[in-house]
């Protein structure tokens, strides 16, 4: 029903651009809710976004700027006026808007930040002063916090006054002299309790995350133990900022787009699809596809090296494709698992050893299966040595697919590299030329060709 409404809407927009009247979008808009207008600019062009944008309300046109991606503002930021730009810039959350700034050209960035106000470009700062992945750059430097001899009563009232200036109050920081973390309260252990009750008494021990770390890291954490928010602090163990549930979310959301883009052999996209340039989703996918094609020289190479062989028995060439397709799924299936396992951390960087050793087998199982039902159809079909060199051909090949799908990962996330990148594409190249080379050599050696 959501999509159906949206749709909808979209159309009535789209007729109403067709007939340049602004008016009539205006209309159209001031009954859709903020998210709905958002969902309805994602799927627009460059220019008429910036038209339907220039047709809402001010106070619904903060809103969806902040609903929109950081690509899709910086687009925004370009389009229109620095004075329509510099309110809702300002009424952004610092974290927000360090993204968007990262989006924009140097030159504009900088104009942004200058016509910022002295809190709000303070506050900006601190966030662009970490890495930028670390968890330092996603999380909120506006946060409420409690000394531990504070009474419950004083500090419901401060929360009440604060609630539209901080991101959560459900999770709340308890801090010593210097902003030391000491640990935290939840909302509800504060609504419990009498207000002559010290802070100290309901704090518990903080999860916490280091402003230095990496962003995924800290938001897994977050969402694995269920926690409302997640202080920040830096390296002398001081608060400086708080990761929400909401925001940790989104942290993985992202990840998850940029593992799956990589492992199907694409660069993540940093707008939604419809709102995507056509040369950016060229550029998105040529260079793999490049790299892919030179890779895919090694099979040809190999094939060249074994031409005598194949010439002397043309029905080893049938089986080619077969054989290529299994050992590219199976280091595919193996890949994708162990990326997915680093990703929730049941897989860590000391474990290559365990991982490889659990792959040799599950590949040597699979390969035993799919073997010996390859030697008996293949027999039946061909004969008893054609058999015999495809079943011993699976065994080996699925045996280290899965070995190398496994273990790539790993390698590449010690490396210091994204384990997306060498899974599926990578892999099937070094598999498929392999492959070959140990199909060839098997059926050398058994047929004696």
């Amino acid at each position: 029903m959501y999509l159906k409404n949206i749709d909808s809407l979209e159309s009535r927009v789209r007729r109403a651009l067709q007939k340049e009247n602004l008016n009539l979008v205006r209309r159209i808009l001031s009954s859709a809710t903020p998210r709905q207008a958002a969902a309805v600019m994602e799927r627009s062009n460059f220019y008429d976004r910036a038209l339907i944008y220039r047709t809402l309300p001010k106070d619904v046109a903060v809103t969806v700027f902040e609903l929109l991606d950081p690509a899709l503002q910086a687009d925004l930021v370009k389009a229109l006026q620095d004075e329509e730009v510099k309110a809702v810039v300002e009424s952004m959350d610092p974290h927000d808007r360090a993204e968007l700034l990262d989006e924009l050209p140097a030159k504009v960035a900088t104009r942004l930040i200058e016509g910022l106000s002295p809190a709000e470009r303070d506050l900006t700062g601190i966030i662009l002063g970490y890495p930028e992945e670390s968890i330092g750059r996603r999380m909120n430097p506006e946060f409420v916090s409690f000394k531990p001899t504070e009474l419950a009563g004083d500090a419901m009232n401060r929360i009440r006054m604060v609630l539209d200036d901080v991101e959560t109050v459900y999770t709340i920081p308890v801090v010593g002299e210097g902003r030391e973390l000491l640990g935290v309260f939840s909302l509800r252990d504060l609504m419990r309790v009498e207000p002559d009750t010290q802070i100290g008494e309901i704090m518990n021990t903080a999860d916490k995350g280091l402003a230095t770390e990496d962003a995924e890291e800290v938001a897994r954490r977050c969402a694995n133990r269920h926690r409302l928010a997640l202080p920040i602090v830096d390296q002398e163990n001081r608060l400086v900022g708080v990761l929400s549930i909401e925001d940790a979310l989104d942290i993985l959301e992202e990840e998850t787009s940029e593992d799956q883009a990589r492992i199907s052999g694409s660069e993540p996209l940093s707008r939604p699809y419809l709102a995507t340039p056509i040369f950016e989703l060229v550029k998105a996918r040529v260079v793999w596809l490049l790299v892919l094609a030179i890779g895919g020289t090694l099979t040809i190479h190999v094939l060249e090296a074994f031409e005598a062989t194949i010439a002397q028995m043309v029905v080893l060439s049938v089986f080619v494709p077969l054989l290529i397709g299994t050992g590219g799924n199976t280091g595919n299936q193996a890949a994708t698992t162990v990326t997915r396992a680093i990703a929730l951390g049941d897989v860590r960087k000391g474990d290559v050893w365990k991982v490889i050793t659990r792959e040799i087998r599950v590949g040597a199982f699979l390969g035993l299966l799919l073997g010996l039902l390859g030697f008996v159809v293949t027999s039946i079909f061909y004969d008893l040595q054609i058999g015999v060199v495809i079943g011993l051909t699976l065994l080996s090949v699925c045996t280290l697919a899965a070995t190398v799908g496994g273990s790539m990962p790993l390698v590449a996330r010690k490396l210091g590299i994204d384990p997306a990148v060498f899974a599926n594409p990578f892999i099937s190249t070094l598999v498929d030329a392999s492959g070959l080379i140990i199909y060839f050599l098997i059926a050398k050696a058994v047929i004696g060709i």
